[in-house]
């Protein structure tokens, strides 16, 4: 097992609130680009914690960027009171993780919410994927990511910018590089904790989708619903209804 990191947190809500949810994003993203979900759970009486992941925003950087090792970080990430989270939401790479986490782990969650994650890749995902975190890099400015995405509110486009401009470049290109068979469905069939999957619109662009959704969706603990004209990142895309189906899961 890799060896962990601590991860910086950044929060919402009060710290005296008795339930508590812990917020992964994914490749090249950071911890404040999961502020729409701060920002509800706070409104909803939670308190809410999100981490930058290794190598990524101000975290400490490492030399492995395995699933294994992102999973390891997540592992020891608890809440400031308690031994475990009443809930996580994990976004695309931190989805994964999160997965390999709650699977081995059952104190780890309560419950966990995974947003469009990335549990397998194929390789046209992956070639997607390497071409967006290539563009981002190759121009981190609010221009670059509003000309590509003029719908979303600024505080996402000031925050994809700046997660572009801390992010290590090669921690990015590693994770890549080292994830070569990038597939946590053995871990995703084992989860037994409650878990619901907020899938992105596959008519725009899902990685999560098809044959390998119907292949997670067999575990009974399963469940999935889909935030239509939303891309990978419906919290940013259609942050609305991406909440209403967050509300709706966390409320089953």
């Amino acid at each position: 097992m890799p060896a962990p990191l601590t991860l910086p947190r950044i929060r919402w809500g009060d710290p005296a609130a008795d339930r508590r949810a812990l917020l992964v994003h994914g490749l090249g993203s950071n911890g404040p680009l999961m502020w729409r979900f701060g920002v509800a759970l706070a409104d909803d009486g939670w308190f809410a914690e999100a981490v930058d992941l290794r190598g990524h925003g101000t975290a400490p950087r490492a030399l492995d960027y395995s699933i294994d090792a992102y999973a390891a970080d997540l592992r020891i990430t608890r809440p400031t009171h308690g031994l475990g989270w009443d809930l996580v939401i994990a976004h695309s790479l931190g989805g994964a993780a999160a997965t390999v986490v709650a699977a081995s782990d059952q104190g780890w969650t309560e419950r966990l919410v995974l947003v469009d994650p990335a549990i397998h890749l194929a390789a046209r995902d992956r070639d997607i994927v390497r071409a967006s975190q290539e563009r981002s890099f190759a121009d981190p400015t609010e221009t670059a990511v509003r000309a590509e995405h003029p719908h979303w509110h600024p505080h996402d486009v000031e925050l994809k910018a700046l997660s572009a401009q801390q992010a290590s470049r090669w921690a990015v290109e590693q994770t890549s590089e080292q994830n070569a068979a990038w597939d946590v469905r053995d871990a995703a069939s084992r989860l037994s904790v409650p878990t619901h999957v907020i899938g992105s619109d596959p008519k725009v662009y899902s990685i999560f989708t098809g044959p390998l959704a119907e292949e997670v969706l067999r575990n009974p603990h399963v469940t999935m619903s889909v935030v239509a004209g939303a891309g990978h990142s419906p919290h940013r895309d259609k942050p609305e209804a991406t909440i209403a189906a967050l509300r709706q899961a966390v409320e089953a």
